[in-house]
């Protein structure tokens, strides 16, 4: 007969192992509040963008200004060059779109709370550790979309270059959107479940 742990005596989770899948629960949360977003304003993108935008890169954008970061607006047209950026959200016709500055608060702080209740934390110092390396993942996702979500388009007429490229900010990408969001609600959220655990 095998002998039978008692709970005291079963296995942690090592603190490696816990922080790459608080990192991996970091992927997932970026790719369901990314999924959300869809659902929220895909109707609206599809009547804008058009032939010119795809439409996964423009629902991104506005998955990224959900995050406070903006989207960038880059042309030249021979020596001539400006920058602008776009406000999508506050430009949109839809009102679900005003809900998408709740959706990473919240996915996020989903995020947490399941990784402190899976590792049954229950105390703040636990709930720190949970939620924070969840930032590492999100973060990779957040740099990586800035970068692929770029539009660019090139046209010469008469011998004169033009050319314009849509795209998010990727340094508050990286920074705003990638590490201080996740720092900020994931730990929170686990902080809450294990506050409320010990009740």
């Amino acid at each position: 007969m095998s002998p039978q742990l008692s709970p005291s005596e079963e296995p942690t989770v090592s603190r490696r192992s816990s922080v790459a899948a608080s990192a991996g629960v970091g992927v997932f949360a970026a790719v369901i509040g990314y999924l959300l977003t869809y659902l929220l304003v895909a109707s609206q993108v599809r009547g804008a963008a058009g032939d010119t935008v795809a439409e996964w890169k423009a629902v991104a954008w506005f998955f990224y200004e959900a995050h406070m970061i903006d989207i960038e607006v880059s042309g030249q047209i021979g020596s001539f060059a400006g920058m602008s950026t776009l406000d999508l959200i506050a430009q949109s016709d839809t009102a679900s779109a005003t809900l998408l500055y709740v959706v990473p608060p919240l996915v996020l702080l989903a995020a947490g709370a399941v990784l402190a209740v899976r590792w049954n934390v229950t105390d703040l110092g636990a709930a720190v550790v949970a939620g924070a390396p969840v930032a590492i993942g999100y973060a990779v996702v957040m740099g990586l979309g800035a970068v692929v979500t770029e539009s660019t388009t090139e046209a010469s007429a008469l011998g004169i270059e033009a050319s314009s490229s849509i795209a998010p900010a990727l340094l508050p990408a990286i920074v705003l959107g990638g590490v201080l969001y996740p720092l900020v609600f994931a730990t929170a959220g686990a902080a809450i479940a294990a506050v409320v655990g010990t009740r």
